[in-house]
Parts: C-alpha cells; structure tokens; sequence
C-alpha cells in the first residue's frame, strides 16, 4: 500500500530555486505533449505511427537534465508520468504553462530515497538542501518525492512510502447516503454537517475579486480547500477506523452539477470524500463498495416494498420524514436510504462470515452499527497517511 505525506518547506528562499526547477520539469512535460500530438498527427496523416511509450520519451529526453539543471530521475518520473496520465485518459494531457495568468503550480518529481535523498527534516535535490516541517515520522519505505506548489505560492514535499502491514479493522458496518442538507447520512442516525466551506467565505470573496486583489482572492480560495479538506479527513478517518463494511451510494456529482444545485454540490465534494474514504478503508483492511442508490429513498427499510406514502419526484423533496402505509415504520428520509444502501451493500457479499446473514430487522435496531457521534471526533485522529 502506498501512503502520501505532505510537508511545508520551511525555507523563505527556497522558492525561488524549486520555481527554477519547475520550468525546467515543464519544458520536459510539454515536450512528452509536443511528441504525442505528432504522433497523434502523423496517425491521421495514414501513417502506422504507434504512441510513443515511457521508454521511447527517456531515450528522446536523453542528456536534457544536465542542459535543464534538474535531475535525471527527475525526467524519467515526468515521462512516465505522462504516459500513465495518456493511458488513464485516452488522450494528450494538455501544456502546461509556466508564466501568465494561467500558469499551472509549481511540480517537480524526484525519486525518494530514505537517508539519501530524505533524511531527518531535510530533502536533497540538485544539490540543495531543503528544510520542511516535520509534523509526523515517516512509515514505511520512500519511493517517489515531489515537491508541488499551491495556489498561495507556498511549497510543499510530497513523499510517496510503501507499507506492508494494515491498522487495525473496526468491527461495524455501515452505510452512508450523501445529500446537501448534510453531506451524508449513516445508517446508524448520525448526520455528518455540510458546513458549506464556499458559503463561508463567499462575501469575503466577493470584496477580494471586486477589488481585484489577486493575492487575496487567492489565499480565500485556498482557506476554503484547507478546511474543506480537514473537514472531511475528520469524518472520513473516524468512519474507516469504526467500521469493517462501508457501503456508499453512487449519487453523480457530474450529473447535478447541471441543475440550480451545482454551487452547493461542488461544495460538498462528495467524489473527495468517497476517494478518501476508499484509500482509509483499504489501510484499515475494511471493504469499501459504492452501489446503485435509485429508489433507496421510497423504499421502506422495514418490509423492502415501495409504498404509496414513501416520498416520490422532485415536489417531494422538502419530506423529510414519512410513515409506511404497508408496515406502519416510520423512517427518516435519509436514514432509511442508508439503510436500503446498507442492505444492497450486504447482499453483494458473499456468506460465511456473519456479515451477509444480517437481517433487515438488524439493519433497523442497529445492532450491528457503531456510533461515530461528533463527540468521538474529539480523540486525536492515528490517520498518518493521505492519498
């Protein structure tokens, strides 16, 4: 498994050198980009050209560290890097420019190595050594580095570690439905808050963009991503740790971003969550399955029928709770499509551990749930790594 640590650079010069170092890693990227179009070109031309793989870049990238003054692992984790961006997406990455309005942030990749390159507070690239702040101790092996900038201008160390042994696997199951009044719902009761990180800060944006202070627009936005960020490692650890069965419902965000809610579901960031929850789950050992959530919230978590009463279509919305008319349970809105999303999770595993022989009785007395109230957020997370 691999774990990602990130760090501050402590040192006030080093921008200035690692910003030196990131035009030269982009000149390495757009030339893997200029390479692909024109093979890309020639293809179209009626020429049998074959895509250029991360081999034939480091042959043609060859001898360009020492003109750049990088280093060559450095060149040969950007092509392979690109070739792995190719291949996930289908298609030519795009440019990526290193002066202007539209400057991609600072990124330079180096192999990572423990008492070479990383040693202590200290990593060593081109010569030079870096200082960052070294806020939790490295676990495992390092295999890639990367130093990345963020949108205030300020650098980072990204350390990329190999690990072999697993955390500990709660014992609970549970499922989760994600919504806007509360980014999600578990099938316990517990309601995780939408604090609405955007919300917030909007005004306070609003003043920084009128006044077309760059700097400030720039340092809201990323206020905004930190405590977003740190708002759903919180959850997304505590609900890893506690439970052995996370069952998500599959609700697209790229879908609802075209309707009137496309502000509120940009802000919930239901796809980081879910990447979080994924990566955490498989550290804790913990199954992870994310499944087809229509109809959880008209069917009754009780009998499994989908009633006359259950909430129906857009105008039924604003029902948050309702009353079966088969069974007589009454459900809250959100509860009970975790709970069908619970169930649907269970029947997708297969019998002999206990966990498929749950009932849904069960599901609704909670016996199998572990409470992971706002109160047990205040112990101190042991999430070490990030993803």
């Amino acid at each position: 498994m691999i774990l990602t640590y990130k760090f501050r650079i402590k040192d006030a010069t080093a921008g200035k050198h690692l910003a030196r170092h990131a035009i030269a890693c982009n000149q390495v990227w757009n030339f893997c980009v200029a390479t692909q179009r024109e093979a890309e070109r020639r293809h179209k031309g009626g020429m049998n050209v074959r895509w250029p793989t991360a081999f034939d870049l480091i042959n043609l990238c060859a001898g360009s560290s020492k003109e750049l003054g990088i280093l060559a692992d450095s060149v040969c984790e950007i092509c392979r890097r690109f070739v792995n961006a190719r291949n996930a997406s289908r298609r030519c990455p795009q440019f990526r420019s290193s002066f202007g309005s539209r400057r991609a942030l600072g990124w330079i990749v180096f192999k990572a190595k423990r008492g070479h390159r990383v040693s202590g507070d200290r990593v060593a690239y081109c010569g030079r050594n870096y200082r960052f702040w070294k806020s939790r101790d490295l676990q495992g092996t390092p295999k890639v580095g990367a130093f990345v900038q963020d949108a205030r201008g300020r650098w980072y160390v990204c350390i990329q570690c190999e690990v072999t042994d697993t955390l500990p696997t709660g014992s609970g199951i549970v499922g989760i439905d994600l919504g806007l009044k509360s980014l999600a719902t578990c099938s316990d009761g517990t309601e995780i808050p939408a604090l609405r990180h955007f919300r917030l800060y909007e005004p306070a944006l609003a003043i920084a963009q009128r006044s077309r202070s760059r700097r400030r627009a720039r340092a809201i936005h990323a206020k905004i991503a930190n405590s977003r960020n740190h708002h759903l490692n919180e959850w997304s650890a505590r609900i890893a740790r506690e439970n052995r069965l996370i069952v998500v419902g599959d609700v697209s965000a790229a879908k609802m971003k075209k309707t009137r809610m496309a502000k509120s579901v940009s802000d919930a960031s239901w796809s980081m969550f879910r990447n979080q929850l994924r990566y955490k789950a498989s550290r804790h050992g913990a199954v992870y399955i994310e499944v087809d959530e229509r109809g959880t919230s008209q069917t009754c978590s009780a009998c499994g029928t989908i009633p006359t009463s259950s909430p129906k279509g857009k105008g039924a919305l604003g029902m948050r709770s309702w009353e079966c008319s088969n069974c007589g349970a009454s459900h809250h809105r959100d509860v009970n499509a975790a709970r069908n999303i619970l169930w649907i999770g269970l029947e997708c595993q297969p019998p002999g551990e206990g966990i498929a022989n749950l009932s849904r009785d069960d599901i609704n007395k909670g016996v199998p749930q572990i409470s992971i109230g706002r109160a047990a957020l205040s112990a101190p997370s042991t999430e070490k790594g990030r993803g």
